[in-house]
């Protein structure tokens, strides 16, 4: 007979599966600020900082495309091995870049870095639905994605102090001390776990692993795709990537309808909960890519601030997104998730449109306000979407539904930028076309050529704060429009009967 393990023991075990998500999500971003440092120390000339960018865009493609095979084979196989293999790919992939003697060797390094971590997210979600209860999922659900989003936050500062001391290999060569000791931890906290049978190891089944190989080349020709540099007149594309990417989801969609053990039951979509949250996963995955590029843009652009200072004011938007994520899942577990998900929605909607009418000099207060209500909205719609996925794939299927809701967020990123930035070049032109270059004639004055640079200056501001607003307010819509899939998720369990135990 099993004897139920104490709640401090859960939850230490929580806290190591969250730590080893927060360490992962460091590396998405610590390397925005080094990378200078980094084409220094590979004799990268600037004039291939275009290739340099693969050195995120990299960890990106990893972290989308790992994550249905990592999670279909945790649920199989079981999660704390696959934890433990996840982190152990990661480890490597950091030690990797530590070695690596040029930029192609480190962009595949980033690519095994960002197949392990990206995995630990959905198989962390997947523990976490069964050390704790079901009245408190979403509390649970909602730490997780904080630990992911406070990573995100704290990436760029935390790359940048280590880097300080001790160079850019430095960053990537303190995951490995770091995961091996949050490994260690959480595969001997997990083994208690499964011993008082709070924690099991992995349900009968099959991997498909050649659909998980068809859905990785369709997400990697997309993310491929629409990874090129954005031109005049034209969407940001790589036709052929993104005529691939349409073959091998189609390839897939057939393959799985044949297989009696899919990747992923296409019949989970039947569910409208499901469907309706990840539709709602593709708005915030849009939504949120937009405000993360625009306004470190608007401060560079129309504020006159630096680089450094535009990150800052991002970090209004950002710092607020793991604190919702907290509040979204303890609101979820007593209010349930639609109740928090449309919150969230009307509060990205509410903070974008209040964006839409800043003046070309709004004050601290103002941005603070607007930029914060918005990363809360953000952030209260994380528990209860993957809650809601969870509720409905069944223990059997929760690592591999987690990570469908978190490609689906992905996807919304990488097809929202690629498409509203292009829209917004042509939107730009059309609105300089009437407003020709401030030429000097012979007979012009000092005076008269001054006045009509600042007038063709001020146009050009006057353009640029157009376009910000009407890139907000498309998001702003897009969150709305999405409050009609949030209406239709799982209503939760109810108030919970059982604490959920200390962290």
């Amino acid at each position: 007979m099993t004897r139920k393990p104490s709640p401090r023991r859960a939850g230490w075990a929580f806290a190591a599966v969250c730590a080893g998500v927060f360490l992962a999500a460091l590396d998405q971003t610590m390397v925005v600020t080094v990378l200078p440092s980094i084409l220094q120390g590979l004799r990268i000339p600037l004039t291939r900082l275009d290739s340099a960018s693969w050195i995120i865009t990299g960890y990106l493609l990893g972290y989308t495309v790992a994550m249905p095979l990592f999670g279909r084979i945790a649920d199989v196989r079981g999660r704390r091995l696959m934890y433990a293999v996840a982190l152990g790919i990661f480890v490597s992939g950091s030690a990797f870049c530590v070695v690596s003697p040029n930029l192609n060797m480190l962009v595949g390094a980033r690519v095994i870095q960002a197949a392990g971590g990206g995995a630990l997210v959905p198989i962390g979600m997947s523990i976490a639905t069964e050390i704790f209860p079901a009245a408190r999922r979403a509390l649970a659900l909602g730490i997780i994605g904080a630990a992911a989003e406070a990573g995100g936050v704290l990436g760029p500062v935390y790359g940048a102090g280590l880097a300080s001391l001790g160079g850019w290999k430095l960053i990537f060569l303190i995951n490995v001390p770091l995961g091996l000791l949050i490994g260690v931890s959480t595969w001997l906290l997990l083994h208690t776990l499964i011993r008082h049978g709070a924690v099991g190891g992995g349900a009968p089944g099959r991997v498909d692993y050649a659909g998980a190989a068809f859905m990785a080349i369709a997400l990697a020709s997309l993310t491929i795709g629409l990874g090129g540099n954005a031109e005049v007149d034209s969407l940001a594309v790589k036709p052929w990537w993104l005529i691939g990417s349409i073959v091998a989801f189609v390839v897939f969609v057939l393959w799985e309808l044949r297989q009696k053990e899919p990747l992923i039951r296409l019949s989970f979509f039947r569910d409208i909960r499901f469907t309706a949250a990840n539709i709602a996963s593709l708005a915030v995955g849009t939504a949120l890519i937009v405000g993360m590029v625009e306004i470190p843009l608007y401060a560079y652009s129309l504020l006159g601030k630096s680089e450094v200072e535009g990150g800052l004011l991002l970090m209004r938007l950002t710092v607020m997104i793991p604190v919702g994520a907290v509040l979204g899942g303890w609101l979820a577990d007593r209010l349930g998730y639609v109740v928090s998900a449309t919150a969230g929605f009307l509060a990205i909607a509410a903070g974008y449109f209040l964006i839409t009418l800043w003046p070309q000099h709004p004050g601290e207060l103002l941005m603070t306000r607007d930029l914060a209500l918005a990363g809360l909205g953000f952030g209260l719609v994380i528990a209860p979407l993957g809650a809601t996925v969870i509720a409905v794939v069944g223990k059997a299927w929760t690592a591999t539904g987690s990570a469908l809701i978190t490609v689906t967020r992905m996807v919304g990123m990488t097809v929202g930028l690629a498409a509203l930035s292009s829209w917004g070049i042509r939107r730009f032109n059309r609105l300089m076309a009437d407003t020709p270059l401030p030429l000097r004639s012979p007979d012009m004055t000092d005076a008269q050529y001054n006045a009509a640079v600042q007038a063709y200056e001020q146009t050009i501001n006057t353009a640029l704060q157009t376009l910000y607003s009407n890139f907000f307010l498309i998001c702003a819509v897009i969150a709305l429009v999405a409050v009609v899939p949030a209406l239709m998720l799982s209503r939760g369990s109810g108030r919970p009967k059982q604490p959920l135990p200390p962290l």
